[in-house]
C-alpha cells in the first residue's frame, strides 16, 4: 500500500514537472518575439535617434523624449514621428512651438518609420522612462575647457595622422578644413570648419559624433564607433575651427587644374623624348648608310636608297 502510494507520488510529482516546464517553455517563447521586438526598436533608435535625443539625458537639437507621452497624447506622436514637416506645415500650435524651441531645425522623416515603428518607439520610450537611468540617456562627457592638448589631438585625428582606435576612417577623406592645403581634405562631405555652429555647440556636437545618421557616415561608423576621448579632442577642434571662415573651394579647383596641366605637359614630353629617341634608332643606321654610300659613288648611292627605302 505504501509503495503503491509512493509511486503514485512520484507519477503526480513528474506529471507536475512535465506540466510546469511545458507551462515555462510556452511562456519563454511567448516572451521571445517581444524581447526580439524590444532589442529592435534599441538598435533603430540608437541608429536614427540618439544624435538628436536623450531619455533623461537633456535636451540635445530636439527635446528630452523622457515622458513624452504625458506632454503629447501617442495618436499625436505617432503622426509627428512619421512626417514632421507634414505636422509643422499643417499649423500645428504644439509642432510649432517644437521648431521653435530646436531653433529652426525641422526633425527630418527617418528611413523606414511608419505607423507601427512609430508605435513601437512611444513604446521603447515609456519603458525607457520608468527605468531610473535610460541606456540611452547619452555619453558623459567632460565639461572641462578645451586645452591646446585637445585641440592638436583633435586635427591629428581629422587629418589621420592619429589613427581611431576602432579603426574607423580620417575625418579629411571625405571632409575639408580651414586650416587644410588645397589637396588636403575630401569634397564628399560638407566642409565642417563651422560644423560646431550649425549643430549647436559643444553637448549636441558631442552627441551627433557617437552615432552619425546620415546615409554616407553611418554605415562606415557602424561598427567602428568614435570612443569618447576622440570625440571630445574632435569637439575641441570643431570649436576653435568655429571663429575661421570655410576653405575656398574654388582654390581647390584651381590647384587641381593647373596640377592637371602640369602633369600632362609632363607626359607629352617624356612621349616626345622615348618617340624621337624610337626614330633615332630606327632611321640613323639607314641615313648612316646612305651618307657613306654617297661618298663611294653615284651608283652605290643609289643602291643604298633602295635599300633603304625596302627596309623603311
Amino acid at each position: 500500500m505504501k509503495f503503491a502510494l509512493h509511486v503514485n507520488s512520484c507519477s503526480l510529482v513528474r506529471g507536475w514537472g512535465k506540466a510546469s516546464f511545458r507551462i515555462a517553455a510556452t511562456l519563454v517563447a511567448m516572451a521571445l518575439p517581444a524581447v526580439a521586438m524590444g532589442q529592435e526598436s534599441a538598435r533603430y533608435f540608437r541608429a536614427n535617434c540618439m544624435t538628436c535625443h536623450t531619455i533623461g539625458g537633456g535636451r540635445l537639437t530636439g527635446p528630452d523624449l523622457k515622458d513624452v507621452t504625458k506632454r503629447k497624447d501617442k495618436e499625436w506622436l505617432i503622426k509627428f514621428i512619421q512626417n514632421p514637416s507634414a505636422m509643422i506645415d499643417s499649423g500645428d500650435p504644439y509642432a510649432a512651438k517644437l521648431l521653435e524651441e530646436a531653433r529652426g531645425v525641422k526633425m527630418p522623416v527617418v528611413a523606414g518609420m511608419n505607423a507601427a515603428r512609430a508605435a513601437d518607439m512611444i513604446a521603447l520610450i515609456e519603458a525607457e522612462s520608468k527605468l531610473p537611468e535610460s541606456q540611452f540617456q547619452g555619453a558623459k562627457f567632460s565639461t572641462k575647457p578645451f586645452t591646446d592638448k585637445d585641440r592638436a589631438t583633435g586635427r591629428a585625428i581629422f587629418v589621420g595622422s592619429q589613427k581611431l582606435k576602432n579603426g574607423g576612417t580620417a575625418c579629411n577623406s571625405c571632409h575639408s578644413m580651414y586650416d587644410l592645403p588645397a589637396f588636403g581634405g575630401g569634397r564628399l562631405g560638407p566642409d565642417l570648419t563651422l560644423v560646431y555652429e550649425r549643430l549647436k555647440g559643444r553637448k549636441a556636437l558631442s552627441a551627433w559624433l557617437i552615432s552619425p545618421a546620415t546615409e554616407t557616415m553611418q554605415p562606415v561608423f557602424k561598427d567602428h564607433p568614435l570612443e569618447v576621448e576622440e570625440i571630445n579632442s574632435l569637439v575641441a577642434y570643431f570649436e576653435e575651427a568655429a571663429g575661421h571662415t570655410e576653405a575656398n573651394a574654388s582654390v581647390t579647383r584651381i590647384a587641381f587644374l593647373l596640377s592637371g596641366l602640369v602633369l600632362a605637359t609632363a607626359i607629352i614630353f617624356l612621349f616626345d623624348v622615348l618617340w624621337k629617341g624610337r626614330f633615332r634608332a630606327v632611321r640613323r643606321p639607314l641615313v648612316e648608310g646612305i651618307r657613306r654610300a654617297i661618298h663611294r659613288g653615284p651608283q652605290t648611292a643609289g643602291s643604298a636608297s633602295v635599300a633603304a627605302e625596302a627596309d623603311g
